[in-house]
């Protein structure tokens, strides 16, 4: 491993770029075809929540990808010289609303680097900051991104239990190709087995992140009859693969908020979230 220079990665801080794009009804089906939401009308409509993390993407070209399939890194992202990237957890905030047929523009900015050492190894943390905007509404995302050594990710002991509601979904291969597809994601522990398990060390295809908490996100909004949250924070604990029985928590908070967890079978919580609503 690389020297971590840390004063060299903190100039990425303040970088920005800005891309456009279009939420086309073609999208909307196949996202939520993906996570199994009801179909929602034509152009015009609302929406489906965090659609928005399939917009603005940068179309990267092959020989511009690492070894990994992320693009590679010291252009927009610093050149964290640690092999192993994950998204480890965010917020978003939802003002007005995004409709099927929007022209958006996603801005986003390199808000902070730190470096920690730990039980793990060494971390180092990337906070991005996006905005999508459109004509009615935009979506705000605080994005953390770890980048850390050593191969694999440890498991918690303790089991997550269930909570008030409870339902199962499925991470085979073909659903976690589809959201790798509507999300431009070629990073390859989510779709090409031998390398997941032969070069990064984990015992089965990782489960997106983002795909958890667009799972989450919708088990809150159908506990409050449809309604969608306006702000909704996570945080990613332990990796979940395409080999596990997966399941979705729920529990009502006293402040009227909606505490949230994605867990293996017996296993701890892998993903941690919170709904709140106005």
């Amino acid at each position: 491993m690389s020297e971590i220079d840390i004063d060299t990665l903190r100039r990425w801080i303040g970088r920005e770029e800005s891309r456009g794009d279009v939420i086309t009804a073609a999208l909307a089906e196949r996202f939520e075809a993906t996570l199994g939401l009801d179909p929602v009308a034509g152009l015009g409509a609302p929406a489906p929540r965090l659609i928005h993390l399939c917009l603005g993407l940068p179309a990267v070209p092959a020989e511009a990808l690492g070894p990994d399939g992320h693009p590679a890194r010291g252009d927009f992202l610093p050149p964290v010289p640690l092999p192993n990237r994950m998204w480890a957890g965010g917020r978003f905030e939802f003002e007005g609303t995004l409709h099927v047929g929007d022209a958006v523009t996603r801005t986003s900015r390199i808000e902070d680097v730190t470096l920690k050492r730990g039980r793990s190894g060494t971390l180092c943390f990337v906070t991005v900051g996006h905005r999508v905007t459109g004509p009615a509404g935009a979506v705000i995302e605080r994005q953390n991104i770890v980048y850390r050594d050593g191969t694999g990710a440890p498991r918690g002991a303790d089991p997550a239990g269930s909570g008030q509601w409870v339902r199962t979904v499925a991470a085979d291969p073909v659903t976690l190709f589809r959201y790798s597809a509507i999300t431009f994601n070629g990073h390859r522990i989510h779709y090409d087995q031998p390398y997941a398990t032969g070069v990064e060390g984990y015992p089965g295809l990782v489960v997106h992140g983002p795909l958890q908490a667009s799972w989450l996100y919708h088990f809150a909004a159908e506990l409050r009859d449809g309604a969608p949250p306006a702000a909704f924070e996570f945080r990613s604990r332990a990796p979940l693969f395409d080999t596990d029985t997966i399941t979705l928590s729920a529990a009502l908070r006293d402040d009227g908020s909606v505490a949230l967890w994605s867990a293996a079978a017996q296993g701890p919580a892998s993903m941690e979230a919170t709904a709140h609503w106005l």
